[in-house]
């Protein structure tokens, strides 16, 4: 899949354009869904042959299409409501190891707001936006505890990816898009049979989709001075660590059970594991605490903030005109 997919993103519309200039378009915006769905009917055709009939059962897991009949078993229908599994029970330590997820996710729905701002061509995202952003993203949180989702809402990071790929950055594919899968969310069999696309295709996607973004996140560190060993070693020290670390994490949960953290503070186990989980997270903390303590002032220039500073256009009495243009509400609540 990961193979097919570079092919027919970067190197086919090279050998294709000479035919016609539209199809540099077509391979732009359709090649991650003609390759996943080659690929997929690929997988349903060997498990319909039987290909994965005497393999392992991890391969079987991962490769089949119909695992543990998953669209026979799932109903036509099904509407959410609120306290669909009954009333909310809260304690103080499933609490507070939340409130580390919300740091968590608020932490990378930030730089992902800014990711997607370059790749979409826009100014970057002023201060009120992002604060707007992640009080909305509280509310879906909410929404999504109130009717017994499993998981909260986040910063889609592999849509980011997705935009730069399709250079499609218009708010109006977003809210068709949005309606689609309200719409559909009901319908069970339509979320099984999507559910089906085997493991290997998503894992293929995310190495392309989730390399844009980081990519991105690297090209901002052009302000920055890279000759500086000061800045070589902020710069690979934190990638390393915030690496190294949330895997140690994930490791160690997999195999005692529980995370590293151990003190009679429940509360507090659950917010130090689920913070120093996220590498994005643990990547930020090194990072700011080396660029900030080692002689900051002395190495202003080196840091890139007097290159930054301007980028962003905030300064005082200043705001871009752009910016309504591209963050003000899609409709004009605000008037």
């Amino acid at each position: 899949m990961l193979i097919l997919a570079i092919v027919v993103q970067q190197y086919a519309p090279l050998y294709f354009r000479h035919i016609h200039e539209r199809t540099t378009f077509l391979f732009e915006r359709y090649s991650l869904l003609l390759c996943i769905g080659i690929v997929w009917a690929f997988a349903a055709i060997l498990t319909a042959a039987g290909a994965y009939n005497h393999v392992s059962l991890k391969t079987q897991q991962h490769c089949r299409t119909d695992k543990s009949f998953l669209i026979s078993s799932a109903p036509w229908i099904k509407i959410s409501y609120p306290f669909h599994w009954g009333p909310p029970i809260f304690t103080a330590g499933h609490s507070f190891g939340m409130m580390g997820a919300v740091l968590v996710s608020s932490f990378e729905s930030t730089g992902a707001h800014f990711a997607t701002a370059r790749l979409a061509g826009a100014t970057p995202p002023p201060a009120h936006v992002l604060t707007r952003s992640i009080g909305l993203q509280g509310i879906g949180i909410f929404l999504a505890g109130l009717c017994g989702a499993p998981a909260g809402s986040s910063v889609s990071v592999e849509n980011i990816g997705l935009l730069g790929l399709t250079k499609v950055g218009s708010r109006r594919v977003i809210q068709i898009s949005t309606g689609f899968m309200i719409f559909f969310s009901i319908f069970g069999k339509f979320g099984a049979f999507f559910a089906s696309i085997p493991l290997p295709i998503f894992a293929a996607i995310y190495c392309i989709l989730f390399g844009i973004v980081a990519a991105v996140g690297i090209s901002f560190s052009q302000f920055a001075n890279k000759n500086s060993m000061r800045n070589i070693y902020i710069i690979g020290l934190s990638l390393f660590l915030g690496i190294s670390i949330p895997q140690y994490f994930a490791e160690y949960t997999a195999s005692a059970g529980r995370g590293p953290a151990r003190t009679n503070a429940g509360w507090f186990n659950d917010i130090i594991n689920t913070v120093f989980a996220s590498g994005p997270t643990v990547a930020l903390i090194v990072a700011s605490l080396l660029d900030n303590t080692l002689e900051p002032r002395a190495n202003e220039n080196d840091r890139g903030l007097s290159w930054f500073t301007p980028f962003l256009r905030r300064r005082k009495g200043y705001s871009d005109p752009r910016n309504e243009e591209f963050y003000s509400y899609p409709i004009r609540v605000h008037d």
